[in-house]
């Protein structure tokens, strides 16, 4: 003979009253035949390296993971991030973070700025310097001063930096599928 073992909503088996092997402790009624929060735990899919757990989280979010660098696209964009990184370290040291100021001294160190086409397409150049993005703060959106720097040192292999009024970052980083060298924002 065997027991029919009801699902609740979440998955969870639950022993129904009568059934053999069920306790008064599992019967309808008694305060344990419903699964509370922590008898529902986590979902029973946890994709590795997802943050919080939920399910599909890599998909998802693939849109902000780097592609993947040769090793020598490795090596370059290391060589490249060691040229920048002094250059930044004094511009925020002068306290000049602005766009204009961070391109010019990039500039000097013979880097060509990206230039494209109609369509999107490069033709020549590999830096590009922006603002900071807009982020959100409490109930409206906020844009610090500073600029973000992205070198494309090969197809595979970029420079991505940042100086602002707080701190500077160099690091290198295979480029995003849509955005190229910079990591794209979060969708929502």
């Amino acid at each position: 003979m065997s027991a029919a073992l009801p699902l609740t909503a979440c998955g969870q088996q639950r022993v129904a009253a009568g059934a053999p092997g069920s306790t008064p402790s599992s019967a309808p009624g008694s305060p344990r035949s419903t699964p509370s929060p922590s008898d529902a735990g986590a979902s029973p899919y946890v994709e590795p390296g997802a943050h919080d757990g939920a399910p599909h989280y890599g998909d998802n979010n693939a849109y902000r993971r780097s592609g993947e660098m040769s090793p020598a696209g490795e090596k370059d964009a290391r060589k490249e991030a060691d040229r920048i990184e002094p250059v930044l370290k004094r511009l925020w040291k002068q306290r000049k973070w602005d766009p204009k100021s961070v391109r010019t001294a990039l500039l000097a160190l013979g880097y060509e700025e990206l230039r494209t086409g109609p369509k999107g397409e490069q033709l020549g150049g590999k830096l590009e310097v922006r603002g900071m993005s807009a982020r959100f703060e409490s109930d409206h959106y906020v844009t610090p001063e500073g600029a973000r720097i992205g070198l494309h040192v090969h197809k595979d292999a970029c420079v991505t930096a940042f100086v602002q009024k707080t701190n500077y970052q160099v690091q290198i980083n295979g480029p995003y599928m849509e955005t190229g060298c910079f990591e794209p924002p979060y969708g929502h």
